[in-house]
């Protein structure tokens, strides 16, 4: 199995951590930006895209500030969202850390461009 490159990026927010920690965590959330529909069983997350079924699991989480999801079926791998709040402006970002193929990156960060401004529509930011 071909190793993946971890990679970071960083999206302003215009909302609160309280608004928009729900729908980085709640599966209802989730299915609004992130994947075609979301659900919850056993401590398991079933993200599912077209006819395709993904489980992770919560490593870590830190109440309005960020959630690690680990993949059950491709470990060591992981998707994280972080909270970010500048203390002097008060601005908020989103940064997330995920993996792709090296052949993937490019598609990956596209992905996640266009699944961060479906979020900032649904939460009217």
């Amino acid at each position: 199995m071909e190793d993946k490159v971890k990679f970071q990026l960083e999206y302003i927010i215009n909302s609160s951590p309280r608004i928009l920690f729900p729908f980085l965590v709640e599966p209802n959330g989730l299915s609004q930006w992130f994947a075609d529909d979301v659900n919850y069983l056993e401590n398991t997350y079933q993200f599912i895209w077209d006819d395709e079924v993904k489980k992770a699991k919560i490593s870590t989480q830190k109440e309005f500030s960020m959630v690690k999801f680990e993949w059950v079926e491709d470990k060591p791998y992981y998707f994280e969202m972080q909270i970010i709040q500048d203390e002097l402006t008060n601005e908020v970002a989103i940064a997330i850390t995920d993996f792709a193929k090296q052949e993937d990156l490019e598609n990956r960060k596209l992905i996640w461009n266009n699944s961060i401004d479906y979020l900032q529509r649904v939460i009217g930011a």
